[in-house]
């Protein structure tokens, strides 16, 4: 499981084991938005030179859009390191994938979509036809209101504006219904400690399964976020220890409350996400 996904400028490896030692679960070196052009080609030098070393964390590896110019370059760069994932930006749905896939070999490498243009909000239903082939979705709340023409994605109190939310909140169904791990975008202020975490648990609250982050600091704070707390792997213990000494029945009671099969299922997600897997319940 994704709870964390660090990215790290490309054209910058003198950061590179500084994120690697972060806690974050994967890193993601970039070689698109925080790389100038004339940078390019260093930084995916860099990137080959640190995919070709030992390493025991999760590397992903963000190249430049399909349709820049830059897609093949960064791909014959960075493959023969053998990277964990393929961030894909402006990615538009399966067609995106399976044009990426033309270009890694089939199943090469799995792939995180990022979703970014309108077209890509309204491809999001095509992901449950190549949910094998992706490592997660998410999404990007800046380049997206730049591509509508707003001015920005947020409300004044940092919340999305109603448009982003519900971009937000398909990404978060799409990905439920592909079987695969939402990863919530980034919060872009670094010394706001405070509004990360509210940010972060606000997103394991709506289902998301993990968040990127731009800085080391941030790291920590998301991985508490999205990691069950002791009382609430307690309770989930609780939920399926009922449901597993009658498996007939579809409600129980606990502590005068009755809990019936979609809590069981949450309950189950709960010891998966804290390692203490419980086989999923049908139905």
């Amino acid at each position: 499981m994704l709870r964390s996904l660090l990215f790290v400028p490309g054209d910058r490896p003198e950061r590179f084991a500084k994120a690697a030692s972060s806690g974050a679960d994967a890193i993601i070196l970039d070689l698109e938005d925080s790389v100038a052009l004339a940078g390019k080609d260093a930084a995916r030098q860099s990137v080959a030179d640190y995919l070709s070393g030992p390493r025991a964390e999760r590397v992903f590896v963000r190249i430049n859009p399909l349709d820049s110019g830059h897609a093949e370059a960064d791909l014959a760069a960075i493959l023969p390191g053998r990277p964990d994932g393929i961030m894909l930006p402006k990615a538009e749905g399966a067609q995106s994938v399976a044009a990426l896939a033309a270009l890694t070999g089939q199943g090469a490498v799995p792939v995180l979509p990022l979703v970014e243009t309108p077209s890509a909000v309204l491809d999001l239903a095509t992901y449950r036809t190549c949910a094998g082939a992706l490592a997660g979705l998410t999404w990007g709340a800046e380049d997206l209101p730049a591509a509508v023409g707003a001015a920005g994605a947020r409300e004044g109190e940092g919340r999305y504006a109603p448009p982003f939310e519900t971009a937000r909140s398909l990404v978060l169904f799409a990905a439920h219904a592909a079987g695969i791990e939402p990863i919530e975008t980034v919060f872009p202020d670094i010394a706001d400690a405070q509004g990360l975490d509210l940010y972060a648990r606000r997103a394991r609250r709506d289902g998301f399964a993990g968040m990127l982050a731009i800085h080391p600091a941030q790291v920590p704070v998301i991985n508490a976020a999205f990691t069950p707390t002791a009382d609430e792997i307690a309770h989930a213990r609780e939920i399926v220890a009922l449901f597993a000494a009658d498996p007939s029945v579809g409600v129980v009671q606990l502590r005068g409350k009755m809990v019936d099969r979609p809590h069981l299922r949450q309950a189950e997600a709960v010891l998966r996400r804290a390692g203490q897997g419980s086989p999923r319940t049908p139905g």
